[in-house]
C-alpha cells in the first residue's frame, strides 16, 4: 500500500479508484486561497519551489477546483472512514458549504480549531488571526473513531482543574466523588480517574513549527507532526490506511509510517517526492521495501515539461549540489558544490533549453568570476557549437564544463 506518487491528484485519485483501493483516512492540506505567491529553499539547500496559490476568477473557480478533487477522495474513501480537510479564513466558509454537498451535512463532525501563538501587534481594524480550521467530515453515521485524550501530569493538576476533594478509604487508597450522570455521584480511585485522561475538544492548543525544531525543513507550510499524530490516532488504527493527497513535505506520510498505518502520498511536484522520500529514510523507512515510488520523470519529454524550478531542483538534486540562495537573483548561478566536493568552489546553471550558445558560457563566465568559483558546470538538453568553443577558450584557473541533460539522465555525468 504505501506509496509516493508524483502526478496530478485528479489523475492519481483515479487510477485508486480503479484499483478498487479504499482508505480509512484522509488528511488535506490543500493550497489556501490566500493570493500569495513567494519563493523558498527547504530542505537540505538542495530545492527551491515556487508556491503559487492565485486563482484567476476568484474564490468560485478555487471551489470548483476544490470540489473536483474532494468528490474523488470521497469515492476512494471508506464508509466508515473519515477526512479532515485544512484551511484557513481565506475560504473556510465556502469550503465548508461544498463538503456538505459531498458528504452530506449530517455527516459533518467537528469543525476543529488550530489555535497557535504568535506575536500579536496592535492592530487597527481587526484581530489578529492565530488559528486555521480543520473540518473534520464522516463518510457514514458511523465512523471509526477513537476518543482522544491527553494524561494529566500530575494530581495536584488534576486535584485543580477538576476541583475535586481528595478523600482515603479504609485500605489507604486515595479516591474522588465522581459524576455518574443524573446527579449521582460515585466514589472513584484517583489513579482510574487521572487514567481517564484529558478528553480533547476542538480547540487544539499546539504549537507552530519554529526555525529551531528539530522537524522544521523550512517548507513554508509544514504542519507540526503533533497536529498530524492527533488526527491519526483519533480516526484510524494500527494497520489502517491513510491518504494525503497534497502531501508536501509528507508530514502524514511521516506519521503514518511511525504509528504504523499504511499510507498513500500524492504530490504534483518531483521535488516534494523527493525530499518525503529523504524523510522517510531518515526515519529507517527503505525504498522499495517500506514503500515506492510511482511518476517521477524519467523520460527527456517529462523533463522538458516541468516547471522551471522543478526542473531546477531534478537538475541539482542529480548533481548532488546545493541550490544558489540568492534564488532569481543569482547572476546565472542556480546551484554550487563547497570544498567538500572539489578543492576550490564550483557554481552550476540549469538552462532548460535544446540550443545553449556561446553568449550564455561567456556569461557564465562572468558569473564565475563574480563569485569567485574556479569551476563551473552548465546543465542543459544542448549546446551548439559556438557553445563549446567559448567553453574550451576559457583558460587560467577557470575550467567550465557543459553537461546534456541526456548524460545526466543517463548517468554518464562523473562530478570527480
Amino acid at each position: 500500500m504505501n506509496r509516493l506518487i508524483c502526478a496530478d491528484n485528479l489523475r492519481a485519485m483515479d487510477d485508486l479508484i480503479k484499483e478498487d483501493i479504499k482508505v480509512d483516512l484522509i488528511y488535506l492540506d490543500p493550497p489556501f486561497f490566500s493570493n500569495r505567491h513567494y519563493e523558498v529553499i527547504w530542505g537540505d539547500e538542495a530545492e527551491v519551489r515556487s508556491f503559487k496559490d492565485r486563482w484567476a476568477g476568484g474564490i468560485s473557480v478555487y471551489i470548483e477546483w476544490m470540489r473536483e478533487r474532494v468528490s474523488k477522495m470521497y469515492d476512494v474513501l471508506k464508509d466508515t472512514g473519515s477526512l479532515y480537510l485544512h484551511c484557513d479564513w481565506h475560504a473556510s466558509h465556502y469550503l465548508k458549504a461544498m463538503l456538505d454537498d459531498i458528504f452530506g451535512y449530517r455527516n459533518f463532525q467537528n469543525e476543529i480549531v488550530w489555535h497557535y501563538s504568535g506575536w500579536n501587534a496592535r492592530l487597527k481594524t481587526k484581530f489578529n488571526s492565530r488559528h486555521d480550521t480543520i473540518f473534520y467530515y464522516s463518510k457514514g453515521s458511523d465512523p471509526d473513531f477513537n476518543s482522544y485524550a491527553l494524561p494529566w501530569e500530575s494530581e495536584s493538576e488534576y486535584i485543580r482543574i477538576r476541583k475535586q476533594k481528595v478523600r482515603i478509604d479504609d485500605n489507604g487508597k486515595k479516591y474522588v466523588l465522581s459524576d455518574a450522570g443524573g446527579g449521582k455521584r460515585v466514589e472513584r480511585f484517583l489513579s482510574e480517574a487521572m487514567a481517564y485522561g484529558k478528553p480533547v475538544d476542538d480547540v487544539w492548543e499546539i504549537p507552530k513549527l519554529n526555525n529551531s525544531s528539530k522537524e522544521c525543513l523550512g517548507y513554508p507550510t509544514q504542519k507540526p507532526e503533533a497536529l498530524l499524530e492527533r488526527i491519526i490516532k483519533a480516526s484510524s488504527n494500527k494497520g489502517d490506511s491513510v491518504l494525503d493527497p497534497f502531501c508536501g513535505c509528507g508530514t502524514a506520510m511521516t506519521v503514518s509510517q511511525r504509528l504504523r498505518r499504511e499510507w498513500i502520498g500524492i504530490d504534483i511536484s518531483p521535488t516534494a517526492i523527493t525530499l518525503i522520500t529523504k524523510r522517510l529514510q531518515k526515519i529507517g523507512a527503505i525504498k522499495n521495501k517500506d514503500f515506492n515510488i510511482i511518476g517521477m520523470p524519467t523520460t527527456l519529454s517529462e523533463l522538458k515539461a516541468l516547471e522551471p524550478f522543478e526542473f531546477q531542483n531534478w537538475v541539482i538534486n542529480e548533481m548532488k549540489a546545493k541550490q544558489s540562495k540568492k534564488l532569481s537573483s543569482d547572476f546565472g548561478l542556480d546551484g554550487y558544490y563547497d570544498k567538500t566536493i572539489f578543492t576550490e568552489h564550483a557554481g552550476i546553471q540549469v538552462k532548460q533549453s535544446e540550443s545553449i550558445g556561446r553568449n550564455v558560457v561567456d556569461n557564465f563566465e562572468t558569473a564565475l568570476t563574480r563569485g569567485k568559483f574556479k569551476k563551473g558546470f552548465i546543465v542543459a538538453f544542448g549546446f551548439t557549437k559556438g557553445s563549446h568553443e567559448e567553453a574550451a577558450r576559457v583558460k587560467g584557473d577557470l575550467d567550465i564544463k557543459l553537461i546534456k541533460v541526456e548524460d545526466l539522465l543517463l548517468g554518464k555525468v562523473k562530478i570527480q
